[in-house]
């Protein structure tokens, strides 16, 4: 039977990535049908009923205690945001209402004036600023340059993570790209995680399913992250191979919208790399 709720095909995907082994229980003889943690493995693992769990997962039981989500969270061996998004789908499920005060998510892509100001103040470092779907929305000349081919399409198109799976260059520019999709596909999992029936999110991932083998395989891991910062090796088709240390910085007031900057330690060939996509640096 079909789940019926965002919770429930998070909790499938997750049992499915849990094996035994990793759960402490012995690997028991005979094929499994499926990959990860039966049922009833997890169901004993959290201190419920397989009945209950089973419903659960299925979309039956809509209302579970905060004590159930974290003893099946633990047995999912969740941490972080993958933990913190199983208790906002239980949330969504339970159909309680969100927090007072709690920002909602906009369509409004317009980047206010000072963020603009700010783009040109950080060259020669690129940078930009993307929506909650990974749509640049602006950037300086150094960041435009860095994702070579993405302002060739329409302004509704850029969403980094289309780039990513659909534009030749981007297939080719970031290193390990595995590990740079399987990242972006847990943002737009986390953002999904909070609207599923958001309509823009919902074409961006049709598409996505529709044209991507790899996409559908990753979207179906229901990895969730949210973005924070780290580093990105890049082989780019004109600096060269470079890795950047980046950060990224939500703007108050927007409706998700964030702030990307990168930087390299100075005198250093990844910074000299960088300095090649601002034509106005020294």
């Amino acid at each position: 039977m079909a789940e019926t709720t965002e919770l429930g095909r998070y909790l499938r995907a997750r049992r499915a990535q849990v094996t035994p082994a990793d759960a402490g229980l012995p690997a028991g003889t005979g094929l499994r049908r499926t990959p990860g943690l039966r049922r009833e493995e997890l169901a004993t693992l959290s201190g419920v009923s397989v009945d209950y769990y089973t419903r659960l997962e299925r979309g039956r039981e809509t209302n579970p205690s905060t004590a159930v989500i974290d003893a099946i969270g633990r047995a999912l061996r969740l941490r972080g945001d993958a933990y913190e998004r199983l208790h906002d789908l239980a949330e969504l499920a339970s159909g309680r209402p969100s927090e007072p005060g709690a920002p909602r998510a906009t369509d409004d892509d317009t980047v206010r004036p000072s963020v603009l100001r700010m783009l040109e103040a950080l060259r020669p470092m690129p940078a930009y600023v993307v929506n909650r779907y990974n749509v640049m929305l602006a950037a300086n000349a150094p960041g435009r340059r860095l994702l070579p081919g993405l302002w060739d399409w329409p302004a509704e198109e850029r969403s980094i993570t289309r780039y990513l799976f659909l534009h030749p260059v981007g297939r080719e520019l970031y290193v390990p790209w595995e590990e740079t999709v399987i990242k972006s596909v847990a943002h737009l999992r986390a953002i999904a995680g909070g609207d599923p029936d958001d309509p823009r999110l919902t074409a961006l991932v049709g598409e996505l399913l529709l044209k991507s083998p790899e996409f559908t395989r990753i979207w179906d891991r229901y990895d969730v992250q949210e973005r924070s910062g780290g580093t990105k090796t890049f082989a780019h088709p004109k600096a060269g191979d470079m890795t950047l240390t980046y950060e990224v910085m939500q703007l108050a007031r927007t409706g998700g919208q964030r702030l990307v900057a990168y930087q390299a330690p100075a005198g250093s060939p990844d910074e000299e790399a960088m300095l090649k996509l601002d034509p106005q640096a020294p």
